[in-house]
């Protein structure tokens, strides 16, 4: 989503949101400044006589809005910008830096965590996705074309699935995904819709085309569920479209019959 920004201290850009919360803060705190010291001036000079009570008043009201409106607006300026920094590094260190999904410890801990939530995921399925004979990619072209075919197939993952669904990159050309409160019928239709979508998408090196293809390993769940078991039985489904001929999608437990490229 894209937000207004505006520029603050020439270098620094925050929200239209962000900037009500700094005004917000910055007035409420020169305001609760003036009446500790409006209080304690008035408590200070009310036996003198009126012209000490009214310019003890007066410095009471100025230095607080000299030196506090501008020592608030710093610091918060300086809390957001810190609470900014710290979310930018929780992202970091979630993140595959190449593919952008989750890494394979924040998958790992959000699936967990999600499978802990009986009431939000019900049921789903796992899914384990590998690319075949990606070793090619990198040996014919380069690493560097290897990565493009790994953000390729990242990109074209998070397009087939739905917000909410987890996507992670579990290492090398290896991703997993977890789909939430969906029927075995429905993840393997997901799983087949991946599988066509990168199948169709041939990727452009040196203006040839090479064709991507992906094996899948799907394992659906009910009720509870861990992780480490998911993944057991998504894996050895892809072993199994591995062995089967590649570019296919292999479901287990009879969730659905088997699919294959056509």
């Amino acid at each position: 989503m894209t937000r207004t920004a505006i520029a603050v201290a020439g270098h620094t850009r925050i929200s239209r949101r962000g900037a009500a919360m700094l005004s917000r803060w910055t007035i409420l705190g020169t305001l609760g400044c003036l009446a500790i010291s409006l209080a304690w001036n008035w408590l200070a000079f009310r036996n003198m006589d009126a012209t000490a009570l009214r310019q003890g008043l007066i410095s009471a009201t100025v230095l607080p809005i000299i030196l506090a409106g501008p020592l608030f607006f710093y610091l918060t300026l300086k809390m957001r910008e810190l609470a900014s920094a710290n979310h930018q590094l929780a992202e970091l260190a979630s993140t595959d830096h190449l593919t952008k999904c989750l890494n394979r410890r924040a998958l790992i801990a959000n699936v967990e965590r999600m499978l802990e939530q009986r009431d939000h995921v019900a049921q789903g399925a796992l899914l384990v996705i590998d690319a075949d004979h990606f070793k090619q990619v990198n040996d014919l072209y380069g690493h560097h074309q290897g990565d493009l075919a790994l953000i390729r197939i990242a990109d074209v993952i998070r397009k087939c699935v739905r917000q909410g669904d987890l996507v992670g990159r579990m290492g090398g050309e290896e991703f997993a995904v977890l789909l939430g409160g969906v029927a075995p019928d429905q993840a393997v239709r997901i799983a087949e819709r991946i599988r066509q979508a990168i199948a169709s998408t041939p990727l452009d090196i040196d203006g040839a085309e090479h064709r991507l293809t992906i094996s899948v390993g799907c394992t659906a769940f009910s009720g509870a569920a861990k992780f480490r078991d998911l993944f057991s039985l998504a894996d050895q489904r892809l072993y199994d479209a591995k062995r089967l001929g590649r570019n296919r999608v292999e479901a287990g437990d009879g969730t659905s019959e088997t699919k294959k490229a056509g």
